[in-house]
């Protein structure tokens, strides 16, 4: 995007992105790496409800229904759930990483209005990597994939250690994740943290 920050601008030493050899085959449905997730669990009633799939390369594509409860003007999206669509989307490139990373920055242009009923299509791609830095866009498109652009963004996600959610988190929902049977599940529930 012309009006990025510097910010979200990759440093001259940054590398190309390279998708992990673990990484969900291209087509593959990501599912929902935790599910109390605002933007992919299944068990929030008004959360996004998301799904995203692996791309090729390191892409995703993804949408969601915008939903009543996810108003904000009368009939239109709320632009901080747009905002959370797009975090969301942009979260779940680094399970093509296989990363443990958090948004650092996100910066969000909102071209046009998004009436309820719509699906969302999005497009994302990281973009360069610098260290422990990730930098990535993302693409809001309403009706279908090639339809008109709504949201567009860029963001900075930060590769962290697990450490970081163990310390930051609420108590009952760290220990509820990291006592699941389910190894996967409780693997992924700290893979990502929109």
């Amino acid at each position: 995007m012309s009006g990025t920050s510097s910010a979200l601008r990759p440093p001259a030493d940054a590398v190309a992105p390279v998708r992990h050899p673990d990484a969900p085959a291209a087509g593959e449905l990501l599912g929902a790496h935790y599910g109390e997730c605002f933007g992919c669990g299944g068990e929030q009633p008004h959360g996004l409800h998301l799904e995203a799939r692996a791309g090729e390369g390191v892409r995703i594509t993804a949408e969601f229904t915008v939903k009543p409860a996810h108003q904000g003007a009368p009939g239109l999206a709320h632009g901080g759930v747009l905002a959370s669509a797009l975090d969301e989307t942009l979260g779940s490139l680094n399970w093509l990483l296989r990363t443990i990373a958090v948004t650092g920055r996100l910066e969000t242009d909102f071209v046009r209005p998004v009436p309820v009923g719509t699906v969302l299509y999005l497009e994302a791609e990281v973009t360069a990597v610098a260290g422990r830095k990730i930098y990535s866009s993302a693409t809001g498109r309403i009706g279908s994939p090639d339809g008109p652009v709504a949201v567009r963004a860029d963001a900075l996600f930060l590769e962290v250690k697990v450490e970081h959610f163990i310390d930051n988190g609420r108590p009952e929902e760290i220990r509820a994740a990291m006592d699941d049977p389910d190894q996967v599940r409780r693997a992924r529930a700290f893979e990502v943290n929109p």
